[in-house]
């Protein structure tokens, strides 16, 4: 900015002269602004239209559950989900509920412990079978809900049952005790192998292990089930839900939500996705209709982990 305002200064008193150095200035710092100006993120309604954050937040607390899909070792996902649940608290206070495809149905009494100061932060993180990028993503969001007297629920299936299905299939679950099976969504759990987030896990490469097993897809669809399954057990009518999740268990409405739409038609849900892209100026056509808002984030973007 100094260089043109110098130059400004050493000519004449003359009208044409300011103007044309006025212009000069005006093009130097619009230049200066676009060369700072290299966005981490943009927001786009599912259509692609140009959208921003406070219309994902205005769409969002009209929702009864708000699905956030991120992508696990994406930095920008994860800041925004804090920041979301921040302002859906913001307006909904202590009827807003935390829940998470991170934490498993049987770790909810040490997260219960944990939050009502039973047990030593030290013995939950160490009991709770955290992810290994739990102290960088997911902390601040558990953090934010124990200070502010807010319920954080455990959604997902316990991932030995996982295990079980992905192996044996559904029936495999008849094995589990009462017990266990309190963990689960109730059984027998419906099943459509032709919805096309569970299909076109079957043509997935698994590397060394070559194709997808046939029971590939039932493992995902019993975590979705337990999921949703969760997400109505403890939504009381007037609270909100933000969960958190892998964005496929949510994308195109599908996962989460087709079990969400069988135990709890009436519900009405959000979705967010998050892709990435070389460029993130245009949503591609890829993207389209995965969500009701999708954030495009540049694929040179730093990872949390690998």
């Amino acid at each position: 900015m100094f260089f043109p305002l110098y130059i400004i200064s050493l000519v004449p008193d003359n009208p044409q002269y300011m103007k044309f150095l006025s212009i000069l200035l005006i093009t130097f710092v619009t230049f200066v602004t676009n060369a700072q100006d290299n966005p981490a993120y943009k927001i786009f309604t599912g259509e692609g239209k140009k959208a921003d954050y406070h219309d994902m937040l205005k769409q969002s607390l009209k929702a009864d559950v708000v699905f956030f899909g991120e992508l696990h070792d994406n930095p920008i996902a994860h800041w925004l989900e804090l920041e979301l649940t921040k302002d859906l608290h913001a307006e909904k206070g202590i009827n807003l509920i935390l829940a998470a495809e991170m934490f498993e149905t049987d770790n909810q009494l040490v997260i219960d412990e944990y939050f009502a100061d039973i047990i030593k932060e030290s013995s939950f993180e160490s009991e709770a079978r955290l992810w290994k990028n739990y102290s960088t993503d997911y902390k601040p969001l558990v953090s934010f809900a124990k200070k502010n007297n807010l319920s954080f629920v455990a959604s997902n299936i316990p991932r030995r049952y996982a295990s079980l299905v992905s192996t044996g299939g559904f029936d495999a679950l008849q094995k589990v005790s009462e017990e266990g099976k309190k963990y689960i969504a109730p059984l027998p759990v419906e099943y459509d192998p032709e919805l096309p987030c569970y299909k076109d896990m079957l043509t997935m490469n698994m590397g060394p292990k070559g194709p997808a097993p046939e029971n590939f897809p039932k493992a995902q669809a019993i975590k979705d089930a337990t999921m949703a399954n969760s997400i109505v057990k403890y939504r009381q009518s007037g609270q909100m839900v933000i969960h958190y999740n892998g964005s496929y268990h949510s994308d195109r409405y599908q996962g989460i939500l087709w079990y969400l739409n069988k135990y709890s038609p009436s519900t009405k849900s959000l979705t967010i996705t998050t892709v990435i892209q070389d460029s993130i100026g245009k949503m591609s056509d890829e993207s389209r209709n995965k969500a009701d808002f999708v954030i495009v984030i540049p694929t040179s973007m730093t990872r949390t982990y690998k």
